[in-house]
């Protein structure tokens, strides 16, 4: 028997891609493990752990991941509205760290000199397991099939994996699988590749399946009430039915089941990558989307407005390292903690109606806001002198007559 070439732990999905690559890797003399992280995906994991066994597996892990991909990874884009590109909510950029640092602590934990991953080597997924497996283990050693050669000249396209996997033993669908690819966690779902690469192909009628199609969404609005401290939401109530929800997963998923009933949630954009090249993504983040809007809303209510200009050059960078996969940068780590000291007074409730795919404000309230109903009021002065105006216009329009007189000199000049 030979000697093996070392102890790999793979991030394992149980799909077509990852059993291959798990019976490959066996091929080539690795002895895996296998390592599936329940990040509230629909998935069969009982069956996915007989399924890694049967194929060779040393030892299967399955972890459940949810509640600190919430507080630890959601939470932090919630304070920092983090949008890439102004409309992607980074479902599956903020899980790729958490997936990773899991993987790595199961790797240090069972001695093993490898790590692997099924990430494709055109996205952006393989840079962000791989930065975060070096920034947490500079040592480790990195198995990506899909960027080598003897693998992906082997293996061109599904149909190769498939003649593989009948040859191998490995389990298959009886029918072709959706004609995209798909990848779900507890935040969001996307869909791209397939017949979704072609930008001018509208998705199918069947392909979502986080909402539901706000044509056919009810007719009677959710009435949500969401209450924040320090810029994270701490308890949902559902005025319509007085329920509530307050511990953060089940906060999460509660808010997932009312948008996704309504069709809130659903984008179809074509994206930068990472590494170079445009690609269309269709998402659907329900919950995500909610909270968007209305931690938005809080935060112009209680934060001071040249804070909140630095804050969001600050998001905008943060959106972007995440995209990019550098969650464990020192950057990253610095601009975390200047966001999380930027919402020490973002506490309130804010009242959303969740209808027809939209999500639409209602009212605030917070101990903490900043608005001055008889400062702004148009029937009280109160502890203001409309006459100081006039200094500030003046001040102001200074510059406008300079720069527009001075133009008015050139131009007769040159005439």
């Amino acid at each position: 028997m030979s000697q093996s070439k070392g102890l790999v732990v793979l991030a394992y999905s149980g799909g077509l891609d990852t059993s291959c690559i798990l019976v490959w890797l066996k091929e080539q003399g690795y002895d895996v493990i296998a390592y599936l992280a329940n990040i509230g995906q629909d998935e069969n994991f009982e069956e996915a752990r007989k399924k890694a066994l049967s194929l060779g597996a040393k030892k299967v892990y399955i972890e459940d991941i949810s509640q600190e991909f919430v507080e630890e990874f959601i939470w932090p884009a919630v304070q920092a509205n983090a949008i890439y590109e102004d409309r992607y909510l980074l479902g599956t950029a903020l899980a790729r760290p958490c997936i990773a640092r899991k993987q790595m602590e199961i790797a240090q934990k069972e001695g093993a000199q490898y790590v692997s991953h099924g990430a494709t080597g055109k996205g952006n997924d393989q840079i962000r397991f791989e930065l975060t497996y070096y920034a947490l283990c500079p040592k480790i050693k990195v198995i990506a099939p899909w960027r080598l050669p003897e693998f992906y000249s082997r293996f061109r396209g599904r149909s190769d994996l498939m003649e593989f996997a009948k040859k191998h033993g490995i389990p298959v669908p009886v029918t072709p699988s959706n004609p995209w690819s798909m990848d779900e966690n507890l935040m969001h779902i996307s869909y791209e590749a397939g017949i979704l690469e072609n930008p001018k192909n509208q998705a199918p009628p069947g392909l979502y399946t986080k909402t539901s199609d706000p044509v056919v969404a009810p007719d009677t609005p959710d009435i949500l009430e969401i209450e924040f401290k320090k810029g994270v939401p701490i308890k949902v109530t559902n005025v319509s039915e007085a329920t509530t929800r307050q511990s953060a997963l089940e906060l999460f998923l509660y808010l997932n089941e009312i948008a996704g009933k309504h069709g809130v949630g659903r984008i179809d954009i074509v994206e930068n990558r990472f590494i170079g090249m445009k690609s269309r993504g269709i998402y659907e983040t329900p919950a995500g989307t909610i909270l968007y809007h209305a931690h938005l809303d809080i935060e112009a209510f209680t934060m001071d407005r040249e804070v909140r200009r630095v804050k969001q050059g600050l998001a905008l960078k943060f959106a972007e390292l995440v995209y990019n996969g550098f969650w464990y940068s020192p950057e990253c780590v610095y601009i975390r903690r200047c966001i999380a000291q930027s919402q020490d007074f973002v506490d309130g409730k804010v009242r959303v109606s969740v209808f027809k795919g939209q999500v639409y404000i209602l009212n605030r309230e917070s101990c903490r806001s900043l608005y001055n109903e008889e400062l702004v009021s148009m029937d009280v002065q109160g502890n203001y002198e409309p006459s100081d105006a006039t200094g500030f216009i003046n001040i102001n329009s200074l510059r406008l007559k300079e720069y527009h007189r001075l133009q008015g000199k050139v131009n007769s000049a040159q005439n």
